[in-house]
């Protein structure tokens, strides 16, 4: 049960969506912000993006965030779920590519804190081919996630265990997107 009355019935408004219910002043720009780093024009697929935010979110331990993103991530990447679950694991065992695996290390580090993304660890993303544009969206997207995350948790919000709850949201952020 969520730590306040959010005045939906918790399973058909579970994780985020029942906070957004509860404010939906605050659902439209969170909205548009995930609608614009997850699936907006990039040389980054939204699946690639979509794994940086299950990635993020299961580093967190958040398990609505990370079973919904890792659910949105396996609709829109070949290999589906497993590459996902590989990656939510051990990014470095998982068969993603080089560049893939460059931008999820700096997301690690934004979500241990801005200030752990070094020098280094762009450097060796460029060395992958990582644009500006694909370090600039993962920051945004790895600290963006953090304070998802920290939105659902901090709420004690309700996570469904069925996946296949996931996997039917997938479906209509894959067709219609965020907000809709």
């Amino acid at each position: 049960m969520a730590h306040i009355d959010l005045g939906v019935n918790e399973k058909e408004f579970p994780g985020i969506s029942g906070p957004m219910q509860f404010r939906p002043e605050t659902a439209k720009p969170l909205n548009e912000l995930a609608e614009v780093l997850l699936r907006s024009p990039n040389t980054l697929t939204s699946g690639e993006r979509e794994l940086i935010a299950a990635y993020v979110s299961g580093g967190n331990e958040c398990r609505f965030c990370c079973a919904s993103h890792s659910a949105f991530a396996a609709a829109q990447l070949d290999g589906g779920i497993g590459v996902v679950n590989l990656v939510v694991a051990d990014p470095d065992a998982a068969p993603i590519s080089a560049k893939l695996r460059a931008l999820l290390r700096i997301a690690a580090a934004v979500r241990e804190g801005g200030r752990t993304v070094t020098t280094e660890l762009v450097a060796a993303a460029r060395a992958e081919g990582a644009t500006d544009i694909e370090i600039h969206d993962t920051v945004l997207i790895a600290a963006a996630f953090c304070m998802y995350n920290r939105y659902v948790d901090g709420l004690a919000t309700f996570a469904p265990e069925d996946p296949e709850q996931y996997a039917k949201r997938a479906q209509r952020i894959v067709e219609s997107g965020y907000g809709a």
